[in-house]
């Protein structure tokens, strides 16, 4: 790692491969159009396949009812009857039932609050001045992958604020969206407390362990100690990387294209008005944090589980989280505003919120456009018999468990840049894997360890990440002319080296046989 910065001829190379990477992503049309090309390719990859009766049978989990269940999958054309009435029966459905667009509202609803009424700019400078400049880019990359407790909601809030961080400092906004996409997305499936996505991943492997080994299963903590571990690894290297390829690429960004509102004042001195409003969020964050106590902690609290009472996991509260980070902000950003009077009436708070979401109206088009192509791929079932088709060769291989398992990481790595969903993809592999490794007697908690490394570094240039669109517009408040190739050229050193630590990092531990969990 440390040469990609040491010496001017490295830098230079390195400049140029990501300048192109750049210039020739931001020549490709607009994202709208680039998912619409897409379409059209599926449309006629998926009647090709349909006619050469492309077909697998595997065995597959249920994430719902966790049993282990025999399917065979063809290839669906959307060009024949079917695939045509589905396409004009879904175009509503698609929409709806695509989540990022409700977190994606639902979260600005409140965010847009905070930022309006100065809120943001005030915490982020009372940060900076709190904080050693060094540590920012850290403490960014720390918040980043710790996000995804709240499953998307960091994509949404994280990222925006990472950007306003960097800007009111005087270094490269861009660099702040980078460093924050590179922690939500990077490092997405592991973190230093159990989350909701950690139950499911840990009950679909469990069904495949099943499959050889009925009395065998790993707990909730089966991954815990290698995702502490990787969460320290990953916060040093997104730093590093932002630190000596990212920021000097960019250079210092010219503070003329925001006004000095947007700028904040970078001496990180608070007017008596912004103090006394972050002491109002304070009581007003205090309120809210005893609400939901009220709401979670007693037993037969009306956000735990009806069921089974648990509040980690599959529980009204872990399912609804994004409706507590918009009240959070909501309320923190009035009794901000009401403090720092920046805030008169409730038309003021109305009128933030309406701003948010109208902001939101291109990233809205571009959503309803992904939500058809989605629905579509899916419908094909060509991700399924790509996945297939690349593990069946591998899972066959005589070859050493280690090497297996390395094998195993990139062929989710490869598949990961057109099959985004971790939980839908590990219900194809675990049962295909899981018990493969067991046979080797390969501890199942290591698979699982494997799994989550080759389903994150790439959600970060793939463009059929849901959210890829959107960080492309948050780059295009700090530069008219960023697009997709200007994301991918940021995002690409990220994925690279957090791609080769970390699986480093996973040879090191399984060599030493350290513990994956607790």
């Amino acid at each position: 790692m440390s040469n990609v910065g040491d010496t001017a001829t490295s830098k230079s190379t390195m400049q140029k491969i990501l300048d192109t990477v750049e210039r020739v992503g931001n020549s490709v049309p607009h994202p709208i159009v680039i998912f619409l090309i897409l379409i059209a390719i599926v449309l006629v990859l998926s009647h090709i396949l349909y006619m050469l009766g492309a077909t697998v049978t595997y065995q597959v989990v249920d994430p719902d009812t966790h049993k282990i269940e025999t399917a065979t999958t063809t290839a669906n054309s959307l060009l024949t009857a079917n695939g045509i009435r589905h396409i004009y029966t879904r175009l509503v459905p698609n929409l709806l039932g695509f989540t990022a667009v409700g977190l994606l509202i639902v979260a600005m609803m409140g965010v847009g609050v905070a930022e309006e009424a100065g809120l943001v700019n005030a915490l982020i400078r009372k940060l900076v001045a709190v904080s050693p400049s060094w540590a920012l880019v850290y403490i960014v990359a720390f918040v980043g992958i710790l996000s995804s407790i709240a499953a998307d909601a960091g994509y949404v809030v994280l990222i925006p604020l990472a950007g306003a961080a960097f800007l009111s400092v005087g270094r490269n906004p861009l660099a702040g969206l980078a460093v924050g996409f590179a922690g939500v997305a990077g490092a997405f499936t592991v973190n230093m407390i159990i989350k909701p996505l950690d139950a499911v991943l840990t009950e679909i492997t469990n069904d495949a362990i099943h499959m050889v080994k009925p009395t065998t299963s790993l707990d909730l903590t089966a991954n815990v100690s290698f995702s502490i571990a990787s969460v320290l690894v990953l916060t040093v290297i997104i730093a590093l990387i932002n630190n000596r390829v990212i920021e000097p690429r960019l250079g210092v960004y010219q503070a003329g294209k925001t006004t000095d509102a947007q700028r904040g004042r970078n001496d990180g001195q608070l007017s008596a008005d912004e103090s006394r409003g972050l002491r109002y969020a304070g009581l007003a964050l205090l309120g809210v944090v005893i609400l939901f106590l009220l709401l979670t902690v007693p037993s037969g609290a009306p956000l735990r589980n009806p069921t089974t009472g648990v509040l980690i996991g599959n529980s009204p509260f872990m399912n609804g989280l994004i409706g507590v980070i918009m009240v959070l902000f909501l309320a923190t950003g009035v009794a901000y505003g009401i403090g720092a009077k920046t805030v008169n009436n409730s038309a003021a708070v109305i009128a933030a919120m309406t701003k948010a979401v109208a902001s939101l109206s291109g990233t809205i088009l571009l959503f309803v456009v992904i939500s058809q192509f989605v629905d579509y791929f899916n419908y094909s079932n060509i991700p399924t018999l790509m996945a297939l088709s690349m593990a069946e060769p591998l899972k066959n291989a005589h070859i050493g468990a280690l090497w297996l398992l390395l094998g195993f990481i990139i062929v989710v790595l490869i598949i990961d840049f057109v099959f985004t969903p971790a939980i839908a993809k590990w219900a194809i592999f675990a049962p295909v894997f899981v018990p493969v490794f067991v046979q080797l007697n390969v501890d199942p908690a290591a698979v699982l360890a494997a799994y989550r490394i080759g389903d994150s570094p790439v959600n970060a240039i793939t463009p059929l990440n849901a959210y890829f669109a959107m960080v492309v517009g948050f780059a295009q408040i700090y530069d008219k002319n960023a697009g997709v190739g200007t994301v991918v050229a940021l995002m690409l050193p990220y994925t690279l080296w957090m791609a080769v630590i970390w699986i480093l990092l996973f040879v090191a531990w399984y060599l030493l046989g350290l513990p994956w969990g607790l």
